[in-house]
């Protein structure tokens, strides 16, 4: 820590620079909170459609925030423990998902089930224009933020617990499961609140990919879009403060377990 009795010009002018940014952002926030009233924020958010969207929102982002720990667990283990030929191809590979345009992925997912592979899946399992679409549209984009976690995660964790596991016979698989996972919870439950924060902001994969149906498809950021795109700006607030009063329980959430992400 720095001496506040040390403070030189130059810690002053970062700390301006931080004031700056975050200031920006609280009156972002409180012009957003006062736009309306709470009567018809109450309003808006009590009526059937938006009531439907949340909650569609809150089954979908969970659904796609299990998958995403589901995927990132295993992964993100394997890419903090063990080194490979290609490792450093596959570690930048998996971060494509967070490289990518929005929307370039739901194109990319709209067409993967027009080929012949994604044709027998839907035949299995429709998804395209679907709730199961718009799981699949949070899903693609929330796991990579879980498994970027997880992967920060392991890599603080000490492997030697592991290796004494395994100098007492058990196998890598019990090691994993009995001394590495149950140290991880926190970051288990970090990763799933990222992932659920990522997919309740989701909207050009889910756009393209599953539609913004009212009353089918409908989820709280394309009722934003759809309020907006005819003009009912009182509408689109009130869903924008739902989400952001959402958005900022996730966040106390994360940081109560310690991890950082």
């Amino acid at each position: 820590m720095i001496s506040v009795h040390r403070l030189s010009p130059f810690w002053i002018t970062l700390g301006l620079v931080a004031a700056g940014y975050l200031g920006f952002w609280f009156a972002m926030l409180a012009a957003t909170a006062t736009y309306t009233s709470p009567g018809e924020v109450m309003e808006v958010l009590l009526s059937r459609e938006i009531r439907y969207a949340t909650l569609l929102s809150l089954v979908t982002c969970t659904a796609s925030a299990l998958l995403s720990v589901a995927v990132a667990v295993p992964v993100g283990y394997l890419m903090s423990r063990r080194r490979f030929p290609g490792h450093a191809i596959v570690d930048a590979a998996l971060d494509i998902p967070i490289v990518l345009p929005p929307m370039v992925v739901g194109i990319c997912l709209l067409i993967f089930f027009q080929t012949r592979a994604g044709g027998l899946i839907e035949q299995a399992i429709p998804l395209t224009y679907t709730v199961g679409g718009v799981i699949v549209a949070q899903f693609v984009i929330a796991a990579a933020f879980a498994i970027r976690t997880m992967r920060n995660v392991f890599d603080h964790l000490s492997p030697r617990p592991e290796q004494v596991a395994l100098t007492l016979g058990a196998t890598p698989a019990q090691a994993f499961c009995h001394v590495t996972l149950p140290a991880a919870r926190g970051g288990i439950f970090a990763a799933a609140s990222v992932a659920w924060a990522r997919s309740l902001g989701e909207f050009g994969p889910i756009l393209v990919f599953a539609g913004a149906t009212r009353m089918k498809t409908e989820v709280l950021p394309t009722s934003v879009w759809l309020a907006w795109s005819v003009g009912e700006l009182e509408q689109g607030v009130a869903v924008s403060l739902l989400m952001i009063a959402i958005s900022m329980i996730v966040l106390v959430a994360v940081k109560m377990t310690g991890e950082r992400v």
